[in-house]
């Protein structure tokens, strides 16, 4: 079947910081030295937005912090047409919302803080990563908990038009039934290359938790190993976008893709721009 010709043009954007050389060598940093830079270059690239990072290393330098970086982040994103629509908030991987079995007060309120910034630059959603150093994935009660705490933000997301996005570890079922213990402001954000990693389907995982979905990541791993080029690992990236397709997802894909050579990130972001075309012109074809 061909696809329509009134689809959607494909939305694709790109993860705060690969449009840099690796800040201090890390692997996802927010870029202190080249943010307004990357705006820019996010055009350039043909890009529709930028998912900021919002961690806590140079936290004081991340001018999401404050009335004037706001204004600054909103001159540059109209001058540019490179919107800001998201958050991905690593603080939250090293400052904890549960820890030792207990909502952390302090992290709790950083969090409505973060929600209070984002609603001034009218964003769409925040993900939550709840991976690696802040994984629930054998910690049943705490996932019980962090569902009721974030049942209590829903009414402060219904005043500010915002969502949460949980990235999570868990399997298919575990996850799915996290988010039915949730309001509906919380939503699932859903990484092709750490399913991947994981051994996870994309056909069980979207099956189980796909009315949810909220947001997409796009990468590639090596099942249980790291990032990789795309298309050169695990991720079936068919079956994914086959799916996406068929959830009517109609949000940005963000690109948070491999790394390549240090001066070459406008051109690599090209590149995985057109291999997320492709393959989405690819399963409208097929669908």
């Amino acid at each position: 079947m061909n696809p329509s010709p009134t689809a959607r043009p494909v939305q694709v954007g790109i993860m705060h910081g690969r449009l840099s050389p690796p800040f201090e060598g890390r692997f996802q940093a927010f870029p202190a030295d080249s943010w307004r830079e990357e705006f820019a270059r996010a055009r350039d690239a043909g890009l529709v937005s930028i998912e900021w990072i919002h961690e806590r290393p140079h936290l004081a330098e991340n001018p999401i912090g404050s009335a004037s970086g706001l204004d600054e982040i909103r001159r540059l994103s109209e001058a540019t047409g490179v919107r800001i629509r998201s958050i991905c908030a690593d603080y939250f991987m090293t400052e904890l919302l549960i820890r030792d079995g207990r909502p952390d007060a302090d992290t709790w309120e950083h969090l409505r803080w973060l929600i209070g910034q984002a609603a001034i630059l009218g964003l769409d959603y925040i993900v939550l990563p709840f991976v690696d150093s802040s994984s629930l994935r054998h910690d049943a009660a705490s996932r019980e908990l962090l569902a009721t705490q974030l049942g209590d933000l829903q009414p402060l997301l219904d005043r500010h038009g915002l969502e949460l996005h949980l990235e999570t570890d868990l399997p298919p079922s575990d996850f799915a039934g996290l988010l039915d213990q949730c309001p509906p402001g919380i939503r699932a954000n859903y990484d092709t290359g750490n399913s991947a990693s994981l051994g996870y389907r994309p056909s069980e995982e979207l099956a189980a938790y796909g009315h949810r979905l909220g947001s997409v990541h796009i990468k590639d791993r090596l099942r249980g190993g790291g990032t990789v080029e795309p298309g050169t690992g695990d991720t079936d990236f068919a079956a994914c976008f086959a799916a996406f397709l068929r959830l009517g997802y109609d949000r940005p894909y963000i690109l948070q893709t491999a790394r390549g050579q240090e001066g070459g990130e406008v051109e690599l972001a090209i590149a995985h721009r057109r291999f997320v075309e492709e393959h989405l012109e690819e399963a409208r074809h097929e669908s």
